[in-house]
């Protein structure tokens, strides 16, 4: 509730400043709008819809407190369907026909990746707020690059999930990866990881996305005698491995990155990623006020459980709120280039549900998330939680950037 209290006193401030120095009838009303990119239906719709709740959680409660100098804040919304064509032609249509101030949007790396040159060639901010996929920010350079990031690169979850591994003393990893783009990206990540730690993948196999059984595949990976397993998918054939690891019965750990915490792999498999473990940016903890106030506020808007994924909606809260506060920094210049310089250039620390926010992004960086802000998270009892239970206490000390 301090959070709140102290990001509603900073936006109201401003507000009314303005209100004393402009005469009424002078005053912008016009909404502020910014556009949504997500997939609200098909197969990755729990990202997408907990993304848009995020979203609309955090223009709430900054409309309250007046939006941008009394102009509120205006959410465009596009359903990408997951599908990369549909992705563009919004990209399109919200940056040269709606003429929306930014967007926010991806939950899919290779939907992201086709509608990314729209973004950039009409210097348009986006900030991606689920898509991880290591090339969303590594495509243009930082000094030029109007793509922001508020989610953690595949890179980095690769990295924390091999070191996690190998603290374990496992060095057997087969990798069951699908054959989409982010899965193809997926796996170059997890093979330099495991490079980096000496090692080679024990066995790779390949399947489409949209199966429902991977009993076969378990079975191949099982006899090629690995004693770790990495999936490397989205939410619900996450699911679906999970479900055919316990069918065939092989029992050996099973890690993957934040997909494997969507609702939708729990649901899929039956509650059978119960002791999986992935990558998390932010989990739920009592410990921490800014998060469970975020939660309530989340469920008042609608309720569900488990969350379809914490992650997308607390990463897509905390982008609205890290744009809306580099409006004020532009001094009035809401054009794209105006906006990225304000980005990279902040007036003011961000106590977000995922991080406080020192300096998340630069000329150089436009990824907000390090490979310290990561959490090693389970499925336990029907709920994600923190594998190590110490570390729900140990994340009230904030792991900044660095």
């Amino acid at each position: 509730m301090h959070a709140i209290r102290r990001r509603a006193g900073f936006l109201a401030a401003l507000c009314l400043g303005l209100a004393h120095a402009v005469p009424q009838a002078q005053i912008n009303t016009t909404p502020v709008r910014i556009g949504l990119i997500f997939p609200l239906t098909g197969g990755s719709a729990d990202m997408g819809n907990s993304a848009l709740v995020g979203a609309q959680v955090a223009v709430q409660e900054i409309n309250q407190v007046g939006g941008y100098l009394g102009r509120p804040i205006e959410l465009v919304v596009r359903d990408d369907e997951a599908n990369t064509d549909v992705g563009l032609k919004h990209a399109q249509d919200l940056v040269l026909k709606e003429k929306v101030t930014a967007t926010i949007g991806f939950c899919n790396t290779g939907v992201a990746m086709k509608a990314l040159d729209v973004f950039q060639e009409n210097k348009h901010p986006l900030f991606v707020s689920c898509a991880t996929g290591t090339a969303i920010t590594a495509k243009y350079p930082a000094a030029q690059s109007f793509i922001f990031r508020t989610s953690a690169p595949d890179q980095h979850q690769t990295q924390f999930l091999v070191d996690e591994i190998v603290k374990r003393g496992l060095t057997k990893v087969a990798l069951l990866v699908d054959t989409s783009g982010y899965g193809d990206a997926g796996l170059k990540d997890l093979e330099a990881a495991l490079g980096r730690a000496g090692l080679k993948p024990q066995a790779v196999v390949r399947f489409k996305v949209g199966v429902k059984s991977l009993d076969d595949e378990i079975r191949q990976l099982r006899d090629s005698g690995a004693d770790a397993l990495i999936g490397w998918t989205v939410g619900p054939e996450q699911g679906v491995i999970s479900a055919s690891r316990v069918a065939v019965g092989w029992k050996v750990p099973q890690f993957g990155p934040w997909g494997l915490s969507h609702a939708s792999a729990f649901n899929v498999s039956g509650g059978k990623v119960e002791g999986a473990l992935m990558v998390q940016t932010v989990l739920p903890n009592i410990f921490m006020e800014r998060n469970s106030t975020f939660l309530r506020n989340y469920n008042k808007l609608r309720k569900e459980q488990p969350i379809g994924s914490m992650m997308s909606a607390a990463q897509t809260y905390d982008a609205v709120n890290l744009l809306v506060r580099a409006l004020y920094d532009t001094q009035g210049d809401l054009s794209g280039p105006g906006i990225k310089k304000a980005l990279e250039n902040p007036s003011t620390i961000y106590r977000g549900v995922v991080t406080t926010y020192d300096r998340p992004y630069s000329d150089k960086d436009h990824d907000a998330i390090t490979p310290n802000m990561l959490w090693l998270g389970t499925w336990r009892n029907g709920e994600r939680a923190y594998h190590y239970k110490e570390d729900e206490k140990r994340a009230t000390v904030i792991r900044r950037k660095q």
